[in-house]
């Protein structure tokens, strides 16, 4: 486990202060590139990503919250920046530096007036995992084990001006430019405001695992409200290894499909009948258990989908209506991803563009199986954003594109799928008629 915490910036000028450091030490860096150019023109720029990703990561990392946040959606998506960048990210997930046992107590003693011990008979003073909004600690009564989740100090008071302060960053992830985009960093904000809330994650957690129970090879804990608070969540321990550490072993490709099969049908269910998702699908919320089911271990993130938006965002990823010039351009037009300012020699390049993109993400909802072990499917999903990176056509259609309900619904399909490719699992996904 990383070395512990002792303290949090907190203060709107310490945390910006954090960011300025960071910024001084990424420039040092490309100095430091920059005399090893000279004197070695076939230099490449590992070294420099390497020391920027620990530099960037090192602050984040210490800040946590939103910031962290940050990180850790960037390195979902692998064609976003450099390996080094991923690898250092995604410890965001799961291996932060974890916060020191006597400001946990602290946390304890302002939400209960009692400390771990005095609830507990026994909790580990080091948590057993450390995020970007909290962490996790190993508790037991009566030999009953708990999992309880304790947030970071400050965390909920920074949201906002730490995404100011990350907002380049968050910009270049959410695929924004122009300049009307307040309106999804304001979607932004308050699914970061709602994840620091933690009698709405209660809430939303007993909801969802009571309503998805059904689903075969699934594993919920059950919760415990009077062991809870605004900034503490209680729940069972299950046992198990996380998703990421499951994916990296040697497993048959039944076992493979099992997980990944229960992963696609939680969330078949959630988006087609509950049209509320868990909209954070990284391998650091899910379990795989001794005996190969899948436990859903963190609900803070949850997307609630309103009815017209649903049947016309999701009637894009039908290849009938994605091959219907008619119906596919009026939904285009309704969910902004045309605009009615756009030239008209832009249209028919944007239109040819996002279907192109649209068919090919579309592929899995539209076939009866799908084997997301199939690295040729990602990288052609790479090769086409690179493609329309690189399109004058589309760097000149100014504006933000598409509504901010978008934004954790492309969110979640993009790490769907990144964790069943890691699993490498073949699954029926079952053709869907929106």
């Amino acid at each position: 486990m990383t070395k512990e915490q002792l303290k949090i910036p907190t203060s709107k000028i310490q945390r910006a202060a954090s960011f300025a450091g960071a910024g001084a030490k990424v420039g040092g860096n490309y100095i430091k590139y920059y005399v090893k150019k000279a004197l070695n023109p076939d230099l490449n720029r590992d070294e420099l990503n390497e020391d920027n990703a620990e530099d960037i990561y090192g602050t984040l990392s210490k800040l946590k919250g939103s910031a962290l946040k940050v990180a850790q959606m960037l390195s979902m998506d692998k064609n976003l920046m450099p390996q080094a960048y991923q690898d250092k990210f995604q410890m965001a997930q799961y291996s932060a530096p974890p916060l020191s046992y006597p400001l946990v107590v602290k946390t304890f003693n302002q939400e209960f007036k009692k400390s771990p011990t005095e609830m507990f008979d026994t909790f580990t003073k080091v948590a057993i995992q450390a995020a970007s909004i909290g962490q996790v600690h190993r508790a037991e009564i009566k030999g009953h084990a708990y999992a309880v989740k304790v947030q970071y100090p400050g965390v909920a008071a920074s949201v906002s001006s730490d995404l100011k302060l990350v907002k380049p960053l968050a910009t270049r992830i959410l695929n924004l430019k122009g300049k009307d985009i307040g309106r999804y960093f304001k979607e932004v904000e308050t699914k970061l405001l709602e994840e620091t809330d933690y009698k709405l994650e209660l809430k939303r957690s007993v909801l969802i695992s009571e309503a998805s129970k059904h689903i075969e090879n699934l594993v919920f804990p059950t919760y415990y409200p009077a062991l809870s608070g605004d900034r503490i969540l209680t729940m069972d321990w299950i046992e198990g290894v996380p998703l990421a550490e499951f994916a990296k072993q040697n497993h048959s490709q039944a076992i493979k499909n099992k997980i990944g099969q229960a992963l696609w049908n939680f969330y078949d269910y959630q988006i087609f009948e509950l049209k509320a998702v868990h909209a954070d699908p990284h391998p650091g919320n899910f379990i795989v258990t001794p005996d190969f089911k899948l436990g859903v271990i963190d609900f803070g993130c949850v997307k609630e989908i309103e009815e017209q938006f649903h049947k016309d965002y999701f009637t894009l990823l039908n290849s009938d209506a994605i091959n219907d010039d008619i119906e596919f351009t009026r939904i285009m037009y309704k969910l902004e991803f045309l605009l009615n300012d756009d030239d008209a020699k832009i249209v028919p390049v944007l239109k040819k563009a996002f279907q192109e993109m649209l068919n090919l993400l579309g592929k899995p909802f539209n076939s009866n199986t799908f084997d997301f072990g199939d690295e040729a499917y990602f990288k052609s999903i790479y090769a086409l954003g690179d493609k329309f990176s690189k399109m004058v056509e589309l760097k000149e259609a100014n504006g933000a594109r598409g509504p901010q309900d978008a934004i954790y619904i492309n969110r979640t399909c993009f790490g769907l799928y990144n964790i069943l490719n890691q699993v490498g699992a073949e699954i029926i996904t079952t053709r869907r008629k929106i």
